[in-house]
């Protein structure tokens, strides 16, 4: 008897957890199709649909599940979730100017109601916002203004966390508006940072206008990619500038690196592999790189002038020396802002637009510069 009731117990057991496991399996899901990014995934289900924030930070040990469904739907009891997002999204604040490209995209700019630092935004769709009144100031992403975010009312904060969970972007869950972190910028994939774009369209309605947008932008840089790879010449490359005692540089494994692989160049440091940006000696870098054939994005320097006063040493490199540097710190908003960091994470097809007319200048020469210009001489 005590056998039985023990076979009995088990096979009660397994057929209980065999039926918490697979009731959301049951329901009629579709994997939207995501090529290059690993930070999230898109569930969508008969009328509702989840995206789930794989890596919402920097070694996070847990994933993000967010459920979207309209308001007036009940919350499917049957589905996992960590947050519930009311569809549909009205009013938001966002708190990443590599943000806002893709609500310019998908035509819900004017949805953006608040924004911390309004100079850093270069973009003339959100500075028409900001001129009209229509964009508030909110602090700093560190220390936003919570008053001020809570008088715009908005139904939902698109931000992002370098370590683990903000205090503010926690408060402000608290208040009932409901924070959306948002990892695109921890892609090593240049294409994989452009892909969220369909993250954004699944909050906002829009994902089959942001699987559009993102194939034209797969296309062309793929195009672009096969162009430079037909050139015999591979130019040598190197990057970054000294800041305090260290150089710092893109790692061979970063997105900044395949950049430069795709546009047929041939970066110095394309062996180191890391997080972050490496730190070398002004030696080393030196020693490894004197004879380099250009130098992209020298920090924030605009001007050879610039780096000499800043480092004599500086014009010991060839690429100095044969006036072969380019920045983008040169191509602005109208209040400093630079445009590279805004556009340039959802743009990778007009970057490596950008590193093949520099390296390969018989190349799309009826083509325009979007981000980088020649450093200026003076």
């Amino acid at each position: 008897m005590r056998l039985w009731i023990a076979v009995f117990s088990l096979l009660c057991f397994l057929s209980c957890k065999k039926a918490e496991t697979t009731s959301e399996d049951k329901l009629n899901v579709t994997q939207v199709p995501i090529d290059y990014a690993d930070g999230f995934s898109i569930l969508e289900y008969d009328g509702f649909s989840k995206v789930i924030v794989h890596s919402p930070w920097q070694d996070a040990q847990e994933e993000i599940e967010y459920l979207l469904l309209n308001k007036e739907e009940p919350i499917p009891e049957e589905v996992s979730y960590d947050e519930i997002i009311e569809l549909p999204i009205k009013k938001l604040v966002t708190t990443s100017t590599t943000h806002i490209p893709s609500l310019i995209t998908l035509n819900k700019i004017n949805s953006l109601v608040g924004f911390p630092n309004l100079d850093y935004i270069s973009s003339k769709e959100a500075r028409q916002l900001i001129d009209q009144g229509k964009l508030k100031e909110l602090g700093t992403n560190e220390s936003l203004n919570t008053e001020i975010l809570l008088s715009v009312n908005p139904d939902v904060v698109f931000s992002f966390a370098i370590e683990g969970q903000n205090k503010v972007l926690n408060q402000i869950q608290k208040s009932g508006i409901p924070v959306v972190y948002n990892g695109d910028w921890l892609e090593k994939d240049v294409l994989g940072k452009a892909e969220w774009i369909k993250f954004f369209g699944a909050f906002l309605g829009e994902l089959e206008a942001a699987q559009k947008a993102f194939k034209k932008v797969e296309e062309d840089y793929l195009r672009l990619k096969a162009i430079a790879k037909k050139q015999d010449h591979k130019p040598s490359v190197i990057s970054g500038a000294m800041y305090q005692d260290r150089w710092y540089l893109p790692y061979g494994s970063s997105w900044q690196a395949q950049l430069f692989e795709d546009a047929h160049a041939d970066y110095i440091y394309k062996n180191t592999k890391g997080k972050g940006s490496a730190a070398f000696s002004f030696e080393k870098v030196l020693q490894d790189a004197k004879e380099a054939d250009f130098w992209i994005s020298p920090g924030s320097f605009i001007s050879y002038a610039q780096m000499e006063d800043s480092n004599a040493h500086y014009t010991e490199f060839d690429a100095f020396q044969k006036q072969k540097i380019y920045t983008m710190s040169l191509t602005t908003g109208e209040t400093g802002g630079v445009l590279f960091y805004e556009l340039g994470p959802n743009r990778p097809d007009l970057i490596l637009k950008d590193l093949i007319k520099i390296f390969h200048p018989e190349l799309l020469q009826q083509e325009g510069f979007t981000f980088f210009k020649p450093l200026a001489l003076e």
